[in-house]
This record gives structure tokens, sequence and C-alpha cells, in this order.
């Protein structure tokens, strides 16, 4: 097929829940490509000879590839060639910004809609696990090194799979009863089922990666404990500290960090009480507090338990939201009440403690801070209040401190980040790597499974040479 002919077919919708009908239920929005529209949305790929998409991509897949093994039809070629580099491609599928990274960069879209990169991810993943085509690719021979990766966040089962793929011995510690960090503790039912995270680390473990959970590094065993039995370890913990406002009010009760709300939701599983035993406020007017998508994931979840009112309260403008556009669109169709350009000043308690509403500023836009948003600045005068019975902090999270806190020698920055070497993920400590959001902070989940995919090279080359 001639290029031109290729640039005027348009871009494939995303069938998806109606909008009425996805607000009472968990069920996952978008239902994904069929074999027709994937094939479709495929031969809009160039086939470029040096594709700019591949420079977006932070775990390096043949884009080009795959989907060309789309457009023949060979499905199974598709996925194959997405897990040379990418052992999570049905997660990545799902909740990676491709439109800030590989899709901002398609030549399609200069002059129209790029290719729909991350749902065409998705189709192939899907397809091989729909059809129980799960592809193990052979082991190399075992080079008697053993490695311990500590979290099973996408930093994590990155470092791991790759790590398994060059022969090495690889055992996964992790604090909580479940694999998958917060791909399972923070993303909404809605946003990533669960039993699709449950496969991407069932096939980490086919490759032969062996996972531990309640293991607690820091307590269960120190990092230098861990080296004393292992050639080399991989922190990739995440940021699980959250951060509040810091107003007063806040420790009425009715007012959850998102961190708190949302495991509850997801990993305990508590939006199918009484099925299972985690109880959950199920407010009728909820506030969240915050502009990217963990506030739009709990201000969703709200509005999935049995909310009136689910507000988004954020002290900038839409177009200052670090939330992905999908995610807002998602919210604003759903009907979340968002109040722009608000900030909010004190929580205001009934006689029992309890949380019966919040005060509120209006907020203009100044200069652009050091960010790059434009600054909000109080209007004086402008206080007024919202009925609210539940509060939702979602304003971000900051690296627990119990790994670095047991690990003398772990240089780290005054943020409480560890110190890490962007292409390797080298820190302080001989034998010890880090990446993801424990060195970044709260980031996206392809960055963070980039940072473990360089690290995993970088091991590679330590435990060989030693």
């Amino acid at each position: 097929m001639e290029a031109k002919e290729r640039m005027k077919i348009p871009r494939q919708k995303m069938p998806e829940q109606d909008p009425k009908a996805r607000g009472k239920n968990f069920d996952e929005v978008p239902y994904g490509y069929d074999e027709e529209t994937a094939v479709m949305e495929a031969q809009r790929c160039l086939k470029c000879k040096k594709p700019p998409c591949v420079e977006g991509c932070p775990v390096e897949i043949d884009i080009p590839g795959f989907i060309s093994c789309i457009e023949n039809k060979d499905f199974d070629g598709a996925i194959r060639k997405i897990k040379e580099t990418n052992g999570l491609p049905a997660v990545c599928g799902r909740v990676c910004p491709q439109e800030d990274q590989c899709e901002i960069k398609c030549v399609v879209g200069k002059k129209g809609s790029p290719v729909s990169i991350g749902r065409l991810e998705r189709f192939a993943a899907d397809y091989e696990r729909n059809n129980g085509k799960v592809f193990i690719p052979e082991i190399p021979k075992s080079t008697g090194k053993k490695i311990a990766v500590v979290g099973s966040g996408p930093a994590g089962l990155t470092a791991a799979g790759d790590l398994r793929l060059m022969g090495h011995d690889v055992t996964v510690m992790e604090a909580l009863h479940k694999e998958g960090g917060v791909l399972v503790y923070g993303i909404p039912e809605f946003r990533l089922p669960k039993a699709i995270v449950k496969a991407e680390v069932d096939y980490l473990a086919k490759l032969g990666v062996k996972f531990v959970s309640n293991y607690i590094v820091g307590k269960t065993k120190t990092v230098d404990e861990l080296l004393d039995e292992y050639d080399a370890v991989f922190l990739g913990t995440g940021a699980g500290l959250p951060l509040f406002l810091n107003i007063p009010g806040e420790n009425l009760i009715g007012v959850y960090s998102a961190n708190e709300y949302l495991t509850r939701s997801n990993l305990m599983k508590a939006y199918l009480f009484p099925e299972y035993d985690t109880p959950i406020v199920r407010g009728k007017n909820v506030a969240v507090f915050g502009g990217g998508n963990v506030a739009m994931d709990s201000a969703r979840t709200a509005l999935r338990l049995g909310a009136d009112n689910s507000y988004i309260i954020y002290r900038r403008s839409k177009v200052e939201m670090p939330a992905r556009n999908e995610e807002i669109h998602h919210a604003e169709e759903e009907g979340i009440n968002f109040q722009l350009l608000t900030n909010p000043v004190r929580f205001i308690g009934d006689d029992q403690g309890r949380v019966k509403a919040v005060e509120c500023l209006r907020m203009e836009l100044g200069e652009p801070d050091d960010s790059g948003r434009r600054r909000p600045i109080p209007i004086k005068g402008s206080e007024f209040e919202i009925e609210i019975d539940t509060a939702v902090v979602a304003i971000g999270n900051s690296p627990n401190p119990l790994v670095p806190a047991t690990t003398p020698g772990l240089d780290t920055s005054k943020w409480g980040t560890i110190i890490a070497d962007e292409e390797t993920g080298l820190t302080s400590r001989e034998g010890v790597f880090a990446g993801g959001d424990i060195v970044t902070g709260a980031a996206t989940v392809i960055l963070a499974m980039g940072a473990g995919k360089k690290a995993a090279r970088a091991i590679h080359d330590y435990v060989m040479k030693k």
C-alpha cells in the first residue's frame, strides 16, 4: 500500500462502555480493538526507515516491526516482537502515556492523528492471552549469578524479566501480599484489570523469576544482608509515602490520602464489600484534591462507590493538569464535577470530628513557575465552602524512607529519593542499583520500566565482571 493511501485511513476509534453505565461498575472502560479494526489501524503506519516513534519509547520496542506483523495478520509474531524488549505489553497498552512519548513522534501525526501505537500494543497482548498462546522464550544457560530485586512494581518487574532472559537467577521481594506494586494498589480495576497484571506476573514466573511476597526489605532483611546472599541488588520500591495539603482540619475523620483510598479499593477489593471484608467509606459528596491521573482515578472510584457528587478540586486550569487527556475526558464524560482554579484552605468538621465541608479560595494564573506551569495566585475575598463528607488528597507521593534509612552509605537527595546514575541505575553502594519512582519521585509506569531495563543491562555487566 502506498504512503498516500495509508495517510487517507482515519484513526480507528476504540469502542468503550457508555459513560452512564460505566459510572456504576468497575469493569474496564475501553473494550479494545477487534482483529479487523487492528489491521485497519496498522495499515496507517508508514514503516519509516528511521522511525522516530522508537526514539520516544523508553523500553525500545520495534514499533514498525510489530505493527507490520498486525497488518499482515501475524498476531503471534506481533507479540513476540514486542516481548523482545517489553515484558509488560498488556499493562503498557493500557496505562502508558503514548501521546507524550511514541505517538507524539509519529510521522503520520504531523498531518493528522498519529498511529494508535498503544492500542495496537494492547491488541497484540490481549490476543496472545485470550487465545492461550503465551510464548515462553528459551532461557540462556545459567550464569550462576543471583540477583535480588526489591519491589514488584513496573521497574522491578522489567529488571527481573530482562535479567532472567540474560540467564541470571532472579528473586523479587514484594512487601505486600500481591505482586505488581502500583499496578495493583494504585490503578483502579476499570483502568487496569488486576487479572491483566496477574497474567504479566505469571509470564515472568514461567520464565523462572522467583517471587516472595510479604517480604519487607529493611525489616525482614536489610540490603546489606541481601548482598551477603546475592551478587547484586536492584531497588525498585517506588514512591508510596503520600503527601498532604498541610491545612487545618486534615486530621478529621473522612480525610484520606489517595494512597490509602485507592489501596483499600484496588488491592484490598473494598469495592466488592461485603464479598471482601475491607471497609471503605462510601461518601455521597466526595472531594478529590489534585490534577493528575491519581486524582482522576480517585474521583472516578468515588463515583462508582455511589457518590452523588464527586469533585476534582485543582488550583490551576485544565490546561495545566498533569493527567492524561484521555483520563480527564473519561472523568468529564462520567460527570465528575471539576472545580478548577480552586485551592483548599481548611477542612471544617462537625461535633463528631468528621469532615463536613472544605473552605476554598478562587485562584487566577500568574507567570510560569519552576514546573513551567503558570503559578496560581489567590483572589482576595473569594472564600467559599463546598459541603463534603469525604476528602481524598491526591497531590503526589514521595519515596518510603525505610530502605535508605536501613542502608548505610546509600546516598539520597533532599527529597528522599535514592541518587542513582540515569543510564545505569548505579547507586553510591557497590552492587546496589535503583530505578523508577524511588529515584525520580512519582512518575509514569513506562519511565519506571525504562529505568528497570537500563539497570538490568548495567547489573548484567557488573555481575559478569565480578
